[in-house]
This record gives C-alpha cells, structure tokens and sequence, in this order.
C-alpha cells in the first residue's frame, strides 16, 4: 500500500476562525475540527457553502475543544453526508452540545425575526442549522480520555494531550507511518485562574500551530487592580459595567476573579449579574468534570452562591430596569449576538456606562468596531450611538500569546520538517513567521485557505 498524507486547509488559515484540516491517507480520511467561520461578512458567507471536498468519505471528527470556531460547522458537514464519529474528550463534547444546540436556537430566533421584521435580504430567511439537526449531530459524538493513544487503523494513532485554553481542550498528536503530526489547536496559558498550565508536545515532524497573538505579548497589567479600579468609578458615576463575555471559561473566570475580589474586600457590595444561558449550562460542565480545573467544590459553590445567575429574558428586563449600580456579564464575547445586545441596546447611549472588553474581537465583528472607537453600532438593522466609556483587559485572553507559543515549541526534540502557522490574521501570521525563522531557524510556512499539501511519509 502506498503510504501518503494530503492535507486540506479548509478554515483558519490566514484568518483566526473556522478551524478544519482535512487529512487524506490511504487508511484514514481524519478532519481536525470543524468551526464556523466569524467576523467579516464575506467569511461568514463561506459559512454556507459546502465544503470542496467528499464529505461522505471523511472517516472520522477530531476535536481540540469545543469553541463555536472549532465545531460550529459540525451540523452543516452531518447534512452534506458525513455519517463518522465526532470523537472529543468528556468535557469538550458536553461544551459542544451545549453551543451547538445554542447556536441552532439562535440561528432560528434570528431567522424568524428577519422574516417578522424583513430585514433580511434572503426571502426567506434560512436558520444556518436547526435544533433537529445541531441533535442528529450530537449522535454522532463519541468520548475519548486524554493522554492514551488511540489506535484507528494499522499506521494511525492518535492522542489527546491537556493543552488548558478551555475546559476539556487538547492538542491533537496523530501518528501516521511513523511521522508525527501536532495540531495545537487554541494553546492556553499558565499561571491561570482555573486551569492547570498546558502541556506540550516532545516531537512534531509536522507542526500545525495557532497564532493568534503571534505578534504580541500579553501586557503584564494587574488585572484584579484594574478591574476594582473600573468598577469603582462606575459606582461614582451611578453606571453600569456591561462585560461582553465569552460564555465558555471567560465567563466562570470573571465570575471567580469577582467573587475573589468581593471576599479580599478590595471592590464595594455592587450587585453582579451573570446574564448568558450558555454560560450557566458551562458552570454545570465545571461541576461534573472537577479534574479538568483548580476550583474546589466549596469554592465552586461560594462563588456561584455569590452570583445572581439571570435565568430568563423576564430577568433581563429586571435587570436593565434596576436603577443601582451594577456589573453585567453577557453573552457574547464579540458582541456578535445573545443578552449583551439587549443591554448594549438600553445602555450603549449613556455616557455613565462603561464596557469592558476581555478578550480577543475578531475583524468584522462589534467588539472590534467598539474596540476601535466606532461612534455608532448596528444591531438588528438599526443604529445607536456610543457614549458609553470602552475599556479594555487584554491580559485576561485565555489565548497563549508570542512568547507562551514559542515556550510551547521550545519542548519539541527534534526539528520539525514543516511548521504550518494557522489560526491568525495576515500580520500575526507574518511576525510570528520571523519569530520562529530567528529563533528556532525551522522551516515555516504559511497556507492559504483551501490549498493542498502533500507530505511525504
């Protein structure tokens, strides 16, 4: 038998989002991932072509963790006809049912809305995935323990390894022929609030590595100072803290970060609202997978204790309406969608306002329009001006940044025949291109979206 392996870059590269590698051999068809693409308007629209490839002849699904850009196009590749198993660790696939069944109710609230109201260009306006078939797609799902290699055929196996970034993400080692391949996946980081530090891998003979801050550093800023700071003037100017978040370990951590805060008596008794559905389904994962995280089940218990979770849109009225001071934790973290909108709607508009982002905006979407200073945004075909105060915390990315990347690498024995950088925007990519040609002199390269390679095995 010939022994071969294409690889087939079909998202994340030469941008951040819509992560699936695609790698062909005469055993196995094996897909790494499989996002959604977020941000501009024309990668979204990618979003709803099939893919240009065979999807009833993918064998298997891989996942490194369950972020919408990681598994959101799950549903779509199940309706083109692919019928393998969808293989993650516990708490990977218990995140990917909870967003994809999510996304599936808001692909149709939103699709129902367009149609009501006609702002929609598309008559009719189509769900990207139901509910039904984010369900069919969870079938398909199938755990797997990290750190135990995995046989799949003579000449392949594979191993998930803890890799932090999120609760229950791994890096991918695929050992095909005898030559490694490392799928990083999203790299955490150390020192985290929740997590455990990032393992990483002892040989790659090919390396496909994110690079999403591949041109930066994290500031090293206090971020406990800086948040008590923020919160402080936002009780002098009678306000409220809007703090669009990322339902998935972003959310759990401002939560501790908060609590932690309140019970070192270094913030004033403010009235926290945890507003993301989402994000409370999330706290349920850190409950049954007490292995996967630092916090204790006491600590768990007094933090969310502390926290009043909003458990319905009623809620958010309430919330909104409430005249005190207070701080308000939403999803989503890009400002693309979910409860942060109908706050931002009420609120955006009042100089007393402040928003706080603390994580990474992507090209296109709010949060980078807000990032960058817009004077206006647009949610559901209207637009309302910003006189609220935007603020910043970058340092609280769940993201590894240049130097976390290159420490990462630093374990490798050998030296890779290929490193491939995806999962980063042009400049990110390019720095960190010189970054790894200066420091470790390896052979880098950095793919289109939907080119080829063919690698010798």
């Amino acid at each position: 038998m010939d022994h071969f392996a294409k690889v087939k870059f079909l998202g994340a590269a030469g941008v951040v989002t819509g992560s699936k590698f695609l790698i062909e051999t005469s055993e196995k068809n094996i897909l790494i991932d499989c996002g959604m693409f977020q941000g501009l308007k024309e990668l979204r629209e990618l979003n709803w072509k099939d893919l240009p490839v065979n999807v009833k002849e993918i064998d298997l699904v891989l996942l490194t963790h369950g972020h919408l850009d990681h598994v959101g196009y799950l549903p779509r590749l199940v309706k083109q006809g692919f019928k393998g198993k969808i293989i993650g660790t516990a708490p990977t696939l218990a995140i990917a049912q909870i967003i994809l069944n999510d996304s599936a109710k808001i692909n149709e609230e939103e699709a129902e809305k367009a149609n009501k109201e006609q702002y929609s260009i598309h008559k009719p306006a189509l769900p990207f995935y139901t509910i039904e078939e984010a369900e069919n797609t969870i079938n398909q799902f199938e755990v797997e323990v990290e750190n135990k290699w995995i046989v799949l055929s003579e000449n392949i196996t594979y191993r998930f390894q803890y890799n932090a970034h999120i609760i229950g993400a791994t890096f991918i080692e695929l050992d095909i022929n005898g030559k490694r391949f490392v799928f990083s996946g999203d790299i955490g980081r150390s020192d985290d609030y929740l997590l455990e530090d990032p393992k990483a891998p002892e040989w790659a003979d090919f390396l496909f590595i994110e690079s999403t801050y591949g041109n930066k550093l994290h500031p090293k800023e206090d971020v406990e100072e800086k948040l008590a700071t923020i919160i402080k003037k936002t009780i002098q100017e009678n306000g409220n803290l809007i703090i669009p978040s990322f339902a998935v370990e972003r959310l759990q951590t401002l939560m501790y970060i908060l609590w932690k805060l309140h019970k070192e008596n270094k913030i004033p008794n403010i009235p926290i609202f945890v507003d993301s559905p989402m994000g409370n389904r999330v706290l349920e994962v850190f409950k049954r997978f007490p292995k996967w995280h630092k916090l204790s089940i006491d600590e768990y218990n007094e933090m969310c204790n502390f926290i009043n979770i909003v458990q319905s849109y009623r809620e958010t009225w309430e919330t909104i309406d409430d005249k005190r001071s207070k701080i308000i934790i939403a999803g989503s973290g890009m400002v693309t969608g979910g409860r942060v909108l109908t706050y931002l709607k009420q609120l955006v508009d009042e100089p007393s306002t402040t928003v706080l982002l603390v994580g990474y905006q992507a090209e296109g979407t709010r949060g980078r329009q807000l990032l960058e200073g817009a004077h206006e945004v647009k949610f559901y075909g209207r637009y309302y001006p910003v006189k609220a105060t935007i603020k910043t915390i970058e340092s609280l990315s769940a993201h590894a940044d240049q130097q976390d990347l290159l420490n990462w690498m630093r374990h490798i024995k050998n030296i890779p025949e290929e490193v491939f950088l995806i999962h980063g925007e042009p400049t990110a990519l390019d720095a960190f291109r010189v970054k790894i040609k200066d420091t470790y002199n390896w052979r880098v390269t950095i793919p289109k979206l939907e080119s080829e390679v063919e690698l010798v095995i």
